[in-house]
């Protein structure tokens, strides 16, 4: 058995219940998505893929592209960010066949690390469209119009995803509830520090 060391590192989680990192890029349609900008009824969803290259977030954020009627009348703002550069963004939206939803691009490293995403460097291909020299790996966040973080999804895979119709469910359970704000809700995983009660 391997025995387990800790490493170097400058990746930080973005913690919930507090302000998340600021977010401004440039939008393949023209202007740009500036976080501190959008005014939500409920939350901004800021869905981060990795890039042109990447056959797994066309399927993904098509599933959204269907969907964002769903999150509009929750109250759900939407935009998809990728560290894309604009020749590659522009090609997105009419390869992929998303008609509503924005697509942000140019996303910086600092400001990737800055939202606590895995970075990949690029590998060679033996086939499909090469990869950026760096992209980030997915992640799904939900902010509040008072810019704190309610709820993410990180990953350092391609794959297994959460679902956009498992988050509308979550709403909709909420809803139910009687739960129509983040404050009657608050973020869970909220503890910055180990009680000291704690044994270690």
């Amino acid at each position: 058995m391997t025995a387990f060391s800790k490493i170097t590192t400058d990746l930080v989680p973005v913690m919930p219940r507090q302000s998340v990192p600021p977010l401004d890029v440039a939008l393949s349609d023209g202007g740009r998505y500036i976080l501190a900008q959008d005014d939500p009824g409920l939350f901004s969803m800021i869905v981060f893929y990795r890039g042109l290259h990447c056959q797994q977030c066309k399927a993904y954020l098509g599933e959204l592209e269907k969907l964002l009627p769903e999150f509009d009348k929750r109250g759900i703002t939407s935009v998809a960010i990728s560290m894309d550069e604009e020749d590659r963004a522009a090609l997105t939206k009419p390869e992929w066949g998303l008609k509503q939803l924005r697509v942000g691009y140019g996303l910086s490293l600092q400001s990737a690390r800055d939202w606590g995403l895995f970075l990949t460097e690029a590998r060679p291909r033996a086939k499909g469209l090469s990869e950026p020299p760096y992209c980030c790996e997915p992640a799904v966040f939900l902010v509040g119009p008072d810019k704190t973080m309610w709820f993410s999804a990180v990953q350092n895979m391609a794959f297994a995803r959460p679902r956009f119709e498992d988050i509308i469910s979550g709403f909709e359970f909420l809803f139910g509830m009687g739960y129509f704000t983040e404050k009657e809700c608050p973020a869970r995983g909220e503890l910055l520090t180990l009680p000291h009660t704690v044994p270690a």
